[in-house]
Formats: C-alpha cells, structure tokens, sequence
C-alpha cells in the first residue's frame, strides 16, 4: 500500500510506501529534495504540509520548533503520511530568521491617522540593532499595560519604529494609547515575530490586501519593494468602511504616480458617491482578477476579510504556500479562540 504525495516545489506526485518517510520516496524518485542530516536534527528539509496528513517520528526542537509546527511546518526527513498529501519544500526567503531583540525605546512623534487609528513612532534608545523583515511585528508594551502585538509599518532599515494602533472597544492598551501616550514616554518592544513577510526573491505579481489597520504591515511590504526596486507589479487593495476610515491614501497614490509598477486602489464598503471603488476588498480583488498564477498575495487586517479573501485566491488557484496572512485578532477574540497567530488591531 502507498499514498500519493505531491511535491508542489517539484511539479510532481509520488507513491510514498507506508511506513516511508516523503524525503526517502522523494529521493527514490530522483526529485532534489532540499535535505540534510535526514534524522530530525538539522531543518534542512522544512517543508509546509499543503493538505493531508502526516504522523512526525522522533526529531529535535531546534529542527522544528512548536510555533513552526502549529502553523503547518513538517520535516520531510521525518514526515510519513497517512493520507493523499501536497508538501513545499521552503523557499529560501522562507528560512530567514532575525535574532530576538528585546528593546527600550521611546515615543518620538503621536498622530491621529483616522479618528480610531493612531501613529506612534518610537526611537530606539538601547537593545538594537533591530532587524526584521517588511511584514513582521513586535510585542509592544506600554507603561501600566500588558503588552500587545503590533505589526511595524516602517521598512527595514529605519532607525525609527512605526506602529498603527487602532481603538479597540474595552481594550485598555488601546485606550491608553489614544488617551494617555505622550511624546517621551518609554515603551518595551520585543520581537519580530511572524511568517507572513515580504518573499524578496520572488518575482511574480503580488497582491497586497489590507484592511483598517492592517495598513501597516502590508505599507512596509510594498514600501520594501519598491525601495528594492522589485521588477513586478504590486496589486495594493486598501478595504475600508467609509472616506473617514481612510488614511495615506494620498502618500500612496503618490507612490503609484512614481513607481509605474504600483496600482493602488481603495475600496470603501459603505462608498456613498465617493467615487471610489465599493464592496468589500476580497470582491474587489475578484473583479480584477481571473487568474494569479505566478502571483503572491500578502494580506492583514480582520479576520473575517482575511478569510474571505484567502479563500478566494485558493479558488481561483492559489497555492497556499503563496498566500501569506496576517489576521488582526482583538485581546478579547484572542482570549475567546486561545490563539495567537499575527498582530492585533
């Protein structure tokens, strides 16, 4: 008895014995599997586990880490499966990782960029330097409050952090950011963390997605290919519900003035005759759009649009492994579902 296993990196599905692990059947049939030690010590063979599943024998936690688990990482070294089954080896922008850095900073410069929506930028006065990729975020932790997950909106390379905060109804760090936080107050900011960052390698199309707050991860995404002078055109849908929840719009369309490649477009759910795009983001996204083979999609903001639009984007075909998102829980929605998966709102 065998499964079938595709190896999507390769362009072609294997019969994996029972009892094999993927890399041994993947090897057999002469397809260049990225491996190295093949015992589960090394993560050379750290693949995403498309569909199906896969039972992991014995490996080491700096192979494979819990966190890497939980978001669909496997071993192929150590992978044998149990069903019909799609594996991708990991790209190499995949592999990236930014030490850890445990900073003290210091806010800089406060603005409102909507009415529920500031901008704080932070100093960094000790800990740095602080790399990370366009897309990442950190924990913040303002004085009194627990800390709170906030995607950095500024590129790499800044020497000043940019954060979008957005008031969230009964959530107490939020309220004290919009009420108390003031130029010279000494924040904690601990990171980065996240998967879902700018692949720079990459040379596709990438549609970029934002909804509300999620503006700030997916800035930093396509200010970072343009300052890397990234050859392909960036689809950049920024959803909203109406004029007054928008903000850079105009920086934006400036940038897409200057960069032929950038094509930015708002869309407003509760439009009125603004004269804007109307609908919601994903259904705007699917106006456009047929096909997006080839393409990359990087998406942040509510989970409900995150949703929706990832399920778009794999019924038009999509890969999985190509849709990177970033879904904006709430402290309270957190607590509720017991997860931690992105930065808040």
């Amino acid at each position: 008895m065998s499964f079938k296993v595709r190896i999507a990196s390769a362009g072609r599905t294997i019969d994996v014995p029972t009892g094999a692990t993927i890399l041994e059947a993947a090897l057999d049939a002469g397809i260049s599997y990225p491996f190295g030690c093949q015992s589960g010590n090394c993560g050379a063979c750290k693949s995403h586990l498309v569909k199906g599943e896969v039972t992991m024998e014995g490996y080491s936690e700096f192979a494979l880490s819990d966190e890497e688990k939980s978001r669909g990482l496997i071993l192929a070294c150590r992978a044998v499966p149990w069903d019909e089954s799609e594996v991708a080896w990991l790209e190499e922008d995949d592999l990236i990782v930014h030490p850890r850095r445990l900073l003290s900073c210091r806010v800089v410069s406060l603005d409102d960029a909507t009415h529920d929506i500031k901008r704080v930028r932070l100093e960094i006065v000790s800990g740095g330097p602080f790399d990370f990729s366009a897309g990442q975020f950190a924990s913040v932790t303002f004085d009194g409050c627990p800390p709170r997950d906030y995607s950095m909106a500024n590129v790499p390379g800044d020497p000043i952090l940019e954060f979008h905060i957005r008031r969230t109804a009964g959530g107490a760090t939020s309220a004290h950011v919009a009420e108390k936080l003031k130029v010279g107050d000494s924040v904690r900011v601990e990171g980065p963390f996240g998967p879902s960052y700018l692949r720079e390698s990459h040379r596709g199309p990438i549609i970029a997605v934002a909804g509300g707050s999620g503006m700030a991860p997916i800035k930093s995404i396509v200010e970072r290919a343009l300052q890397k002078a990234l050859p392909q055109h960036i689809y950049f849908y920024f959803g909203v519900r109406s004029e007054c929840d928008l903000y850079l719009h105009d920086h934006f369309a400036a940038l897409a003035e200057k960069h032929t490649n950038l094509h930015f477009i708002p869309v407003l759910s509760e439009g009125g005759d603004s004269g804007r795009r109307q609908g919601l983001v994903h259904e705007a996204v699917a106006q456009d759009f047929d096909e997006v083979d080839g393409c990359k999609a990087y998406l942040a903001g509510p989970p409900v649009m995150v949703e929706a639009a990832t399920l778009l984007l794999e019924q038009r075909g999509m890969r999985r492994v190509d849709i990177h998102a970033d879904a904006f829980y709430t402290a309270a929605e957190m607590a509720n579902a017991g997860k931690k998966t992105g930065a808040e709102q």
